[in-house]
């Protein structure tokens, strides 16, 4: 049984969330400057002491400091000299950087198959229409198997959709042109921001970050950390990356049931951004994985300033709170401290709608789940610092991590390998390149040479076909359907040149009456 983690303190209680209790998932919540940040790296390294990897994204840039050892800060001192709590032997935990752009830490990527229509769509800001399109380009791409891995290959594909719209129309649905042009413009703008550095192999293994390592004789989780200060400048990818990696979580665990703790905690920082002009179809994917993502070991934290930007049915699911000070300066603001106060358990003897407006910078409002998974009445308390350094790393401490992690090297090199965009490309070439002209013999039956000296290998000549199938036969189809020259050159036949003069007087009883007449003489068909 795993001890409890001891998160906060009063005079009088003690709160502590049990291991086993982690994976009911929780909220951090809170407007700026209340201690969020802190509350959030001390929680992931009392995750991490207890063997549990994590993940957390660094929008502001100042979490890293969780590798290095605290100490030395007059305010934590002071924080815990007022708790009467001992101060903690000052440690980090192993850390593993990673960075979308592959400048701050090791690269991510994702495939655009493994994205998946829907995310994308969302990442683009495609309406629904243009999703719909979407979808049929990957339907497209699965049936004639066409690998989509980076962006030249969504490139592609949307072209050769648009170029082909009318021969897919009927068994795919229709494709319209405007359609393909926003994708194409979406896929321009996302190029503009450097997110086409994201899609492409090799692709991220998430148990790269399922990963835990013993230190000081103790098993340790890894604290994952994204470097996403660029990252967050494109609030959809940073959102559409971060719920990809949950869907990735789920797709890739086995059902595990309850377990004594969580095998990994996802932290996910300005979790406004995930439901903002979300679809319906995409908030019903977000509450299904963070319903059923428990049974696979994961607990999902929300970190956000206001609770009113989480939907009723995911806050539904979070039975861990963390609420930090919310201010009341407008009326949505009174409306959630309102909201905030009906929903935590109440406890005898604090009013904790007048509590939320008053409490300090790493003061909180706590409720967690007790060992029959019911929340515990509500207690006015101070976050317990971590003991690891509050502040960011310094460059050459952020290198030193790099270097030594236990994935370095695995995802630095690209690897392209063929795809869609290098089998369309190769089609096209190969439609655009002139047929090669027959080879006459020489005379003797020796090689022939062209008069500039290059010698050319003659063509592969094929064996007569018999007369009833390709010499009468394919004579008359010739004459009636036309024909194909060896360069390429298209020539009429009988029923083509027949039908097109037809159609030039398509619009008169007369000319009606000639099509019918012709196409019904030559099919066999009878004047009705």
């Amino acid at each position: 049984m795993s001890e409890p983690i001891l998160i906060a303190k009063n005079t009088k209680t003690v709160v502590q969330l049990l291991p086993r209790m982690a994976n009911r998932h929780g909220a951090i919540t809170g407007a700026t400057g209340t201690g969020k940040t802190v509350t959030l790296q001390a929680l992931a390294q009392a995750f991490s002491s207890q063997g549990i990897p994590v993940f957390m994204a660094d929008i502001k840039g100042d979490l890293t400091g969780i590798a290095c050892p605290g100490g030395g800060n007059k305010r934590v001192d002071e924080r815990y000299n007022s708790l009467g709590v001992p101060h903690p032997e000052w440690a980090g935990c192993p850390v593993t950087l990673w960075d979308v752009f592959g400048q701050s830490g090791h690269p991510v990527r994702a495939t655009i198959s493994d994205m998946g229509p829907l995310m994308l769509s969302r990442m683009l800001g495609l309406n629904e229409t243009q999703t719909g399109v979407m979808q049929i380009i990957f339907k497209i791409a699965d049936d004639h198997g066409l690998l989509l891995l980076d962006m030249k290959d969504l490139r592609a594909m949307c072209q050769h959709v648009g170029d082909n719209a009318s021969e897919f129309t009927t068994e795919y649905g229709n494709v319209s042109a405007a359609s393909i042009g926003a994708i194409q413009r979406g896929l321009l703008t996302l190029e503009e921001q450097g997110a086409d550095v994201f899609f492409g192999e090799p692709m991220l293994n998430i148990m790269d970050m399922m990963q835990a390592v013993e230190v000081n004789g103790r098993e340790s989780g890894i604290v994952n950390i994204l470097a996403a200060d660029k990252l967050f400048n494109s609030p959809r990818l940073y959102a559409t990356f971060l719920l990809w990696m949950l869907s990735e979580l789920w797709e890739a665990l086995p059902e595990v049931g309850d377990l004594d703790k969580p095998k990994f905690v996802f932290f996910f920082d300005e979790a406004h951004l995930l439901f903002k002009e979300a679809p319906k179809a995409l908030l019903e994917r977000i509450e299904q994985t963070v319903r059923l993502i428990r049974s696979k070991g994961v607990g999902v934290y929300f970190v956000t300033q206001n609770p009113l930007d989480i939907p009723d049915t995911v806050l539904a699911q979070l039975g861990n709170r963390v609420q930090h000070a919310l201010r009341a300066f407008t009326p949505r603001d009174q409306k959630a401290v309102k909201a905030t106060a009906e929903t935590m358990r109440a406890n005898e003897g604090l009013d904790i709608e007048t509590a939320i407006t008053e409490l300090e910078v790493g003061e909180a409002l706590i409720s967690l789940l007790d060992e029959k998974g019911r929340p515990t009445p509500t207690e006015r308390c101070f976050v317990l610092p971590p003991w690891s350094r509050i502040g960011p790393v310094t460059p050459e401490e952020r290198t030193l991590i790099i270097e030594h992690s236990l994935v370095a090297g695995v995802y630095e090199q690209v690897v392209d390998r063929e795809s869609a965009f290098e089998i369309l490309k190769g089609q096209t070439q190969q439609a655009a390149a002139p047929a090669p002209a027959p080879a006459s013999a020489a005379p003797g039956g020796g090689p022939v040479f062209s008069g500039g000296g290059a010698r050319r290998a003659p063509a592969p000549v094929s064996a007569p076909a018999p007369a009833s199938e390709g010499g009468t036969g394919q004579a008359v189809k010739e004459v009636l359907f036309g024909r194909t020259g060896p360069r390429g050159g298209k020539y009429e036949g009988i029923v083509e040149s027949a039908a097109r003069s037809a159609m030039r007087t398509i619009g008169s009883s007369v000319g009606r009456e000639i099509v019918r007449g012709l196409l019904g003489g030559i099919l066999g068909g009878k004047r009705r």
